[in-house]
């Protein structure tokens, strides 16, 4: 049997980046509360990302996420990594605020922001040891929370994967 390394590629990218949410799930946790939300998307799913993205560039003004729509195309999969809103009750003001009870409901959990980075770490870590290229990315994370890929998750990170002779998520042209 010979099996071609282009016609195996896509299988290959799916299992790793399932091994990364994987690596994500497991990656240590504020005082132990799993409150990490973590999916995948493909092909057409990739496709309606990047529509969101266009039209979130489009509402902000923001260019590079038009940079960022156009490069997500390159991608075999990508990943979300995100973050029920929760406060831990530690009251330990690293969110700004004296203490959770005076906290306002729409600002983050700073706990939350770290659990969402250490599981990013993790499943980033997962990819380098398969060398599949990646980028974080929060402009593709906003959109999947406009698309409520996570449900209400209140903090999204993507993470696009591909294989290819070149990582095409570096090297970018900005306009």
């Amino acid at each position: 049997m010979i099996e071609n390394e282009r016609e195996a590629r896509k299988e290959q990218v799916l299992h790793i980046a399932r091994q990364m949410m994987t690596a994500a799930r497991t990656a240590p946790k504020g005082k132990g509360l799993d409150i990490i939300e973590i999916a995948l998307i493909t092909d057409e799913d990739i496709r309606r990302l990047s529509d969101e993205m266009y039209r979130l560039s489009d509402e902000t003004g923001l260019k590079f996420i038009l940079r960022d729509a156009a490069n997500v195309l390159h991608a075999e999969a990508v990943l979300f990594i995100g973050t029920v809103q929760q406060s831990h009750g530690l009251n330990c003001g690293h969110c700004g605020f004296a203490d959770c009870a005076e906290k306002p409901q729409a600002v983050p959990c700073a706990i939350n922001a770290v659990d969402v980075g250490i599981a990013i770490g993790s499943a980033c870590a997962t990819a380098a040891d398969f060398r599949v290229d990646t980028r974080v990315m929060f402009s593709a994370g906003l959109a999947a929370q406009r698309l409520r890929i996570l449900g209400d998750c209140g903090i999204v990170m993507a993470i696009p994967v591909s294989v290819s002779s070149k990582n095409p998520f570096f090297d970018r042209k900005t306009d």
